[in-house]
């Protein structure tokens, strides 16, 4: 418990700390979200929340977690660095949708084929379990990606982002500590900290925005934490057994899932592309 604590509490002071200086180089360098017809703020306001969140997160992260009996986690990290400079990018010099979707697939790739973060079965979804592994590893990228667009689409009122995803790091970072995969609950519970330190200077009216930097890292982390939830979830193993866990994963999105399927069909309604 102890070191949950350390963990977070070392995320928050670096992103806290981190964030001040962030907006006096955005004041500088005239680093701003500018308003137009697409934004409800109504004057600049800094995007690059995102940088103090992931400097808090992966900091708190290297310094807490053993590498050495995890190595799934450098992939980790190496897929969040491609993810945060694909936002961080973003937020600077607006992208497309497709090289948007390029730098996610990469990341995607990343989580599946060298960390084994990947779907091998419904888990008794509809009566299925085993799945065919072309299957498995189209519903893997689909997946990482819908999870991964999901807080950025969300992220357009000040607070909510970072809200939704203070709520599911600690849902799943308190499953993962109970489920004794410590080094999990240890990745939840240091983005958590990052995103209370951020809620800070994002509340009405925000003093700065996470940018896409922030809301696709978030997404990044929750599908990691959410697609490991399912594979353990109800195993023969499991210290904390979860029926349905499908079902609970989704249910624990459900709010950033709903909303992007909601955008989404408002989009295509109105003849427009869902990107």
């Amino acid at each position: 418990m102890l070191d949950v604590f350390l963990t977070g509490s070392v995320a928050f002071i670096i992103t806290f700390l981190a964030i001040p200086v962030i907006l006096q180089i955005a004041e500088l360098k005239k680093l701003y979200d500018l308003p137009d017809d697409r934004k409800i703020h109504a004057r600049p306001v800094a995007s690059l929340g995102g940088v103090g969140i992931f400097a808090g997160f992966l900091l708190a992260s290297l310094l807490s977690i053993p590498e050495y009996s995890n190595p799934e986690f450098q992939y980790f990290f190496a897929a969040g660095l491609v993810i945060f400079f694909l936002g961080l990018k973003d937020d600077l010099i607006v992208l497309s949708a497709f090289k948007k979707i390029i730098g996610q697939i990469i990341a995607a790739s990343i989580l599946i084929h060298l960390a084994g973060i990947k779907l091998t079965s419904l888990h008794g979804l509809f009566g299925i379990y085993e799945v065919p592994e072309a299957f498995g590893l189209a519903l893997s990228y689909f997946t990482i990606i819908v999870v991964i667009n999901s807080f950025n689409l969300i992220d357009g009122i000040d607070g909510l982002a970072g809200s939704l995803g203070v709520l599911t790091m600690v849902v799943f970072g308190t499953y993962f500590f109970m489920a004794d995969q410590l080094s999990y609950s240890l990745l939840a519970f240091s983005m958590c900290g990052s995103l209370l330190a951020f809620l800070i200077f994002n509340h009405h009216p925000a003093k700065i925005f996470m940018g896409d930097s922030g809301s696709l890292m978030i997404g990044l982390v929750n599908a990691i934490l959410v697609i490991k939830f399912i594979n353990i979830a109800d195993s023969a193993t499991a210290i904390v057994p979860v029926l349905s866990p499908v079902a609970v994963g989704v249910s624990i999105l459900i709010v950033p899932l709903f909303d992007t399927l909601r955008v989404f069909s408002i989009r295509i309604l109105h003849g427009r592309s869902p990107f």
